[in-house]
C-alpha cells in the first residue's frame, strides 16, 4: 500500500473519460449527482443494505446481455428520486447516445436513491417532483472538475452523529491501475468514533484530506457501540456510491470491484449495511488503462477499492457546510485545537 498514492485530483474523474454533475435545492434539502461516461463502459452492481431503491439494475447481473452503460445516477427524493434517470436520458438521447437496436438507441442509465425526505426541508414539489430536471441538468454540466460536500445528492444526507454529504477520492495502484470512488453518505450509522471527530477510516488515509487525525489514542470507552439515527427517531437512511478503474474487466469481475466498494462502507460506518440503509454500490471499469490485471492484481485492486471508498465517505462528511434549516451539526463545527482555522468544512475538488 506504500506505493498508492491519490489522483490528480482525488476525485472519481481521476478514472479517465469519466465526468460527473450536481443539481439540486438547498432549500429542498435534496438533489441529485450524475456521472457521464464519455464511452460506454462495463457496469456492475452490489446491493447489501436492506432497504434500497434501484432503476435498471438487473441487466448489470453479468448473465445478462447489456455489459455497458452510458451512465449512472446518485439521487435524493426517495423513490420519487428514480424519476432523475429520465432527464439523463434525455440530455444523452439529445447527444445520439445509447444502445443501439436497429435504428433506435436507448441511453443505459442505471439509478438509486437516498431517502432524504425528513431531513427538514420543503418537500411540497406540487403534482411532479424535480428529479427529473434535476437529472438533465447534472447530465448538461458534468465535467471533469466537480465539487464535493453538500452538493447534488449530498445536499440532504445526515448520519448518526454528524452532517453527511457527498465524497470523492482516488488511488493510482503501482501498476498503474487508477481507482476511484464516489459516495453519498446518508447512514443509518456513524462515520466518526464515538463522540469525537476521528473517522473510522482514519487507517486508509493518504496524506491529510480529511483531517489528519488519525485514530484516537488511547481508543474510548464504548466507541464501538452502534451510535444510530433510529436512536434520535431520525428516518433518513442509505449510503449509495460508485467505484470506478480504468482496468480492463468484465461485467463479473467489476462485481467483485462493486463488492469491494461495500467493503469500503464496513470500513468506515459503524454500523453499516443495517435493514433501514439501502447500501448500494455500483462498479465502473472503462479499460482505458489497457491493463487486464493478472489474479494478484486482482486483490491489489480490490483493496484499493475498499480503502478508496472509506476515504470518500471520510470527505463526504469533512467536506460537508452548514445550511439554514439543518438538524445537525456538521463535522467542522466540532472544534478541535489541532485543526487549522477554517480549513475543514467547504466544498472543494482536492484535498
Amino acid at each position: 500500500m506504500s506505493a498508492w498514492r491519490p489522483g490528480t485530483r482525488n476525485l472519481l474523474s481521476d478514472v479517465a473519460g469519466v465526468r460527473v454533475g450536481h443539481a439540486g435545492d438547498e432549500r429542498l434539502k435534496s438533489g441529485t449527482t450524475v456521472v457521464i461516461l464519455d464511452t460506454p463502459s462495463i457496469a456492475s452492481v452490489a446491493i447489501l443494505g436492506g432497504a434500497p431503491g434501484t432503476r435498471e439494475t438487473d441487466l448489470l447481473a453479468p448473465e445478462n446481455t447489456v455489459a455497458e452503460v452510458d451512465s449512472l445516477v446518485l439521487s435524493g427524493g426517495s423513490a420519487f428520486g428514480l424519476d432523475a434517470a429520465s432527464g439523463v436520458q434525455a440530455w444523452l438521447a439529445e447527444q445520439g447516445r445509447g444502445f443501439a437496436v436497429g435504428d433506435v438507441r436507448v441511453p443505459i442509465v442505471p439509478a438509486t436513491i437516498l431517502f432524504d425526505l425528513a431531513n427538514g426541508g420543503a418537500k411540497a414539489w406540487g403534482r411532479y417532483p424535480p428529479y427529473r430536471e434535476f437529472g438533465y441538468e447534472a447530465a448538461r454540466s458534468a465535467g471533469a472538475d466537480f465539487p464535493i460536500g453538500t452538493v447534488g445528492v449530498g445536499i440532504g444526507c445526515t448520519t448518526a452523529t454528524v452532517k453527511g454529504g457527498l465524497g470523492s477520492a482516488s488511488t493510482v495502484l503501482s501498476n498503474g491501475i487508477t481507482v476511484a470512488a464516489l459516495v453519498a453518505v446518508n447512514a443509518v450509522g456513524s462515520a466518526t468514533i464515538g463522540t469525537g471527530r476521528s473517522f473510522w477510516a482514519a487507517p486508509f488515509e493518504l496524506g491529510d484530506e480529511f483531517g489528519g487525525l488519525g485514530l484516537p489514542q488511547p481508543f474510548p470507552p464504548g466507541a464501538t457501540a452502534p451510535r444510530t439515527k433510529l436512536d434520535a427517531r431520525m428516518g433518513a437512511n442509505t449510503t449509495i456510491g460508485i467505484i470506478a478503474t480504468d482496468a480492463v474487466l468484465d461485467k463479473g469481475a467489476a462485481k467483485r470491484l462493486a463488492i469491494a466498494g461495500q467493503d469500503g462502507y464496513a470500513k468506515a460506518i459503524w454500523p453499516s449495511h443495517t435493514d433501514f440503509d439501502g447500501d448500494l454500490v455500483f462498479a465502473l471499469a472503462t479499460g482505458g488503462s489497457g491493463i487486464l490485471p493478472e489474479p494478484i492484481g486482482r486483490v491489489e485492486l480490490a483493496a484499493a477499492a475498499t480503502a478508496t471508498m472509506a476515504r470518500a465517505v471520510a470527505r463526504a462528511i469533512y467536506t460537508a457546510i452548514s445550511a439554514e434549516g439543518d438538524r445537525q451539526a456538521t463535522w467542522s463545527s466540532l472544534r478541535d485545537p489541532r485543526m487549522a482555522s477554517g480549513r475543514a468544512g467547504s466544498e472543494r475538488t482536492a484535498p
